[in-house]
């Protein structure tokens, strides 16, 4: 993101008063000097955010929706700025208004790599360009952004405030770009997908094959990785959408589940298990099981320990705790240890006699499987499209 922001700006004021007059004075600018500004930021941009007439200038329609999503985005460095500032509205608008794009991209790198050494490079900036840049951030928030530890550069507690709402502020901007190549008939937007571990197999792969066969332009990236990394990569504009098991209560006011269906949850055993083909479970069986389940925390370790206390039944103590499948299906290869897990996910390997599902029903074993998305988040086209196939496909 390399856009003038005070240039920006000026862009949502003009379409907010209708007047180059009445943004150059809130603005604090020469009526010449802005409309400079907006003649390189429409260049920058290839497109025309403006129509030019005798009483006034109006968006176009592109220009509308660039703006409305512009805007959301400096409501969140105004958000951040209203923590530093709460009682002072001419401060908050000097830091918002002065804020450059240089500033916002060094800071943000260097609280990700607690290195300036590693930000300067993967920005192309020399260190004292860098060193400059977090500098001036500092003086416009009045405060130090990071402070000086064993493990490296560490963000003070206002900077990871900040890291958030850059990172947002970032991301609708980046929205905002893609929408404007949607406008031109460009479906080559970004679309970042969290896969939490041992859920549903078939749902990401499928959608995000059908999202293509439609927009073959679009790119896709596919994070998985343990729901509290993949809920804060959501919060902080990294992800777009987590696909996997639900939580209750839900874990954070800023995010919103669409539920797709129920997942229910089968017992796994090696393909010559004793109870590969049993047609009973006794409690005292499921009590003196052996057995792989994820940590506390996790939809299907809480369904584990549900089904012991539905029926009355102290917990097994001999467990092993594991969420990643590849280490489950290894133990379970190589053990006589028994597993909760959706049929689907080992269907490779019961169809190679390696694994093998109880055909016993366990009736308290059901997850809740769907959608994560930050509660204020607007998808481009190329996004939605991802959930109305995933939708389509699997809701129930």
């Amino acid at each position: 993101m390399q856009l003038n922001l005070r240039h920006l700006l000026s862009a949502i004021e003009i379409n907010e008063l209708g007047t180059l007059t009445a943004a150059a004075d809130q603005m604090h600018l020469s009526q010449s000097a802005l409309t400079q500004g907006i003649n390189k930021l429409e260049n920058e941009l290839g497109q025309q955010l403006f129509n030019r007439s005798s009483v006034g200038m109006f968006a176009t329609p592109v220009g509308a929706r660039f703006l409305t999503r512009a805007n959301r985005a400096f409501d969140y460095l105004y958000e951040f700025a209203s923590t530093l500032y709460s009682t002072d509205k001419r401060k908050r608008q000097s830091l918002v208004r002065s804020i450059t794009s240089r500033q916002l991209n060094a800071f943000v790198k260097v609280a990700e790599t607690h290195s300036y050494t590693v930000a300067a490079a993967r920005l192309g900036l020399s260190q004292p360009t860098l060193h400059k840049s977090i500098k001036n951030l500092e003086n416009l928030c009045e405060q130090p952004l990071f402070h000086r530890s064993p493990a490296g550069v560490e963000p003070t507690w206002r900077a990871r405030q900040l890291r958030r709402f850059a990172n947002l502020f970032i991301a609708e901007i980046q929205q905002g770009l893609e929408e404007l190549a949607e406008a031109d008939g460009r479906m080559d937007g970004t679309i970042k997908i969290g896969s939490l571990p041992l859920s549903t197999a078939a749902i990401v792969p499928k959608s995000v094959l059908k999202l293509l066969a439609l927009y073959p332009m679009a790119r896709a990236t596919i994070v998985d990785g343990p729901y509290d990394e993949q809920l804060n990569s959501l919060l902080n504009g990294h992800l777009d959408v987590i696909v996997g098991a639900l939580r209750h209560p839900v874990p954070h006011s800023d995010i919103i589940q669409h539920k797709l269906f129920d997942d229910p949850l089968s017992l796994v055993v090696k393909a010559n298990h004793p109870l590969a083909n049993v047609q009973h479970l006794s409690n005292e069986t499921l009590q003196q099981l052996k057995w792989v389940v994820p940590s506390k925390g996790v939809p299907s370790r809480q369904v584990f320990d549900d089904i012991f206390l539905s029926r009355g039944l102290d917990a097994p103590k001999d467990i092993i705790e594991c969420s990643a499948l590849a280490a489950i299906r290894g133990i379970l290869l190589n053990s006589e240890r028994a597993s909760l897990l959706p049929a689907k996910q080992v269907e490779i390997e019961v169809a190679g006699d390696l694994l093998a599902v109880c055909p016993v029903t366990i009736h308290e074993s059901r997850r809740e499987i769907g959608l994560t998305v930050r509660k204020n988040w607007q998808p481009t086209q190329v996004q939605k499209a991802l959930l109305r196939i995933i939708e389509k496909d699997f809701l129930m």
